[in-house]
């Protein structure tokens, strides 16, 4: 059996608990609008055309925030597409992901959703194929109270009042070559800076994002970083952070550390960006908001978009199927961010719905939890207060990308007011059992819950016929102490413990 301690005291706190730590993602790619969100005719749908089996599984995910509507997606596409009555938008070619775009759903379609599942908007601008006019019109169009050409345009397609949206991506993944009007680090950070200036003018108040590395692995990341930094720190708030994680070959026990990457690429980042801070003599820090982040399977087929002559209208694209060790790693990720939550204070898991998602949808049937669901819901529901600066100590297991790793990740959060708080851990040992033992500083505690997703077979998923084969179960192996509380863990293993002050 493989052992940990995690030493925590409320009083070494790291940063307050970050609601939009817990953001997503709707992209109109594949089916996670079409059929996802939104499908007319269904036997959930509501007099906007929304599902509300959807809605009220969204609501469960706990979702704080949604990026929208990319991604990819927004490099090419135009929002006045999608304004104004449905059967006169044009239907567009998506370039993106060769798809055929129909703009039934726009901007207020959306907005109207973001209130209904009672989730916060994140929109990104097109600084692929266009850039600060289409950026001003949009935001004039969202924001702008009236008396002017697209607030009164807005009022026209029946919203008085603005959306009064805060969070802004200035454009996405520009650095990628799959990207439409991909620039250089210097071209982009130019712009975005321009971009940002503009909108500032109408609203000092916003929080914008500029797009740092589509990934650690390219070969301009650091550079990429640094290069727009220096062209656009003044006029920025955030720089962003992609990663997706997956399981090469047989080798497990790294995909199960993936939480060692993303620790890293952090740390990475910002250096990097206090690094420019320190060049510009600024005491202005940089957050990070890390608006892409899931496992995806890249090289599946299902990955694979359409070509040639071939347009269809929301193809099934990127629709994995989620497994047990799949979604221990996702906990692992929420772990490092929740870490991470003095300079990451903003993140979107990747995404909603159907495309590499935690819900899944049949068009006319129902929707379900993939197993990745279950770690984001709690972690969502159950991270209150601030997070506490604590890491556990203890075995090690041997991994081939990352070296040896602890056996056990954790972190704690602790509420003051309801005088409690979690611990997210996570078992990365592929076969033995560990016993992790909590001790509070100062506090004698009782155990609330303790709840764990596990299971003898690491590749067992979620299904239509069997949504519920991977889940959440109440953990009995824990014990009191004088001291504080000993929990143990399955191999590949996700696990909440909530205590209290006695």
């Amino acid at each position: 059996m493989k052992r940990a301690t995690l030493q925590l005291d409320p009083r070494r706190q790291v940063a307050p608990v970050r609601p939009r730590l817990f953001g997503s993602f709707v992209e109109h790619l594949g089916r996670c609008v079409y059929t996802g969100i939104y499908e007319p005719g269904h036997p959930t749908a509501d007099g906007d055309g929304f599902r509300t089996d959807v809605l009220a599984l969204v609501r469960e995910l706990g979702a704080t925030t949604v990026r929208y509507p990319g991604g990819n997606f927004v490099s090419s596409y135009r929002w006045e597409d999608g304004i104004g009555p449905v059967e006169q938008r044009p239907a567009r070619l998506d370039l993106a992901w060769h798809s055929l775009e129909t703009n039934a759903v726009g901007v207020d379609e959306f907005m109207r959703w973001a209130g209904k599942a009672g989730i916060e908007p994140i929109m990104a601008v097109n600084l692929g194929t266009r850039g600060v006019e289409a950026a001003l019109d949009l935001l004039e169009y969202t924001n702008h109270r009236g008396g002017s050409h697209y607030a009164e345009l807005r009022r026209a397609n029946g919203v008085d009042k603005p959306y009064g949206i805060r969070m802004w991506c200035l454009g996405n993944e520009m650095d990628g070559p799959w990207q439409v009007g991909r620039r250089s680090a210097s071209e982009y950070g130019r712009l975005a800076g321009q971009t940002a200036s503009a909108m500032r003018r109408f609203d000092p108040g916003l929080e914008l994002v500029a797009c740092g590395s589509s990934h650690s692995g390219m070969p301009t990341f650091g550079d990429w970083e640094r290069d727009v930094l220096m062209e656009a720190y003044d006029q920025v708030d955030y720089i962003s952070l992609h990663a997706y994680y997956h399981q090469a070959g047989d080798d497990l026990a790294s995909f199960l550390a993936s939480a060692e990457d993303m620790d890293r690429y952090i740390d990475s980042v910002v250096a990097i960006a206090d690094a420019v801070g320190a060049v510009k003599r600024s005491r202005k820090k940089i957050m990070i908001s890390f608006d892409e982040w899931n496992v995806w399977y890249q090289r599946a087929a299902a990955s694979v978009p359409p070509s040639g002559e071939d347009w269809p209208v929301a193809p099934r694209l990127l629709e994995d199927r989620y497994n047990l060790a799949d979604a221990v790693v996702v906990g692992g990720l929420l772990i490092s961010l929740l870490r991470h939550s003095d300079r990451v204070t903003a993140a979107c898991q990747a995404q909603l719905v159907n495309v590499i998602a935690p819900i899944m949808t049949e068009p006319g049937g129902p929707a379900w939890r993939q197993t990745i669901f279950h770690p984001f819901a709690q972690t969502a529901r159950h991270a209150k207060g601030v997070v506490l600066d604590a890491r556990p100590a203890g075995s090690t297991v041997d991994t081939a990308r990352f070296g040896e790793v602890g056996a056990v990740d954790a972190v704690a959060t602790w509420d003051e007011q309801a005088r409690g708080g979690t611990v997210f851990l996570v078992n990365r040992d592929t076969s033995e059992e560990a016993e992790v033992t909590v001790e509070v500083t100062g506090e004698t505690v009782e155990v609330v819950e303790c709840a764990t997703v596990s299971g003898p077979d690491p590749y067992v998923d979620n299904t239509l016929d069997a949504p519920d084969r991977v889940r959440p179960l109440p953990n009995d192996r824990v014990t009191r102490s004088d001291t504080g509380l000993t929990v143990t863990l399955p191999p590949v293993s996700w696990t909440i413990l909530r205590w209290a002050a006695a």
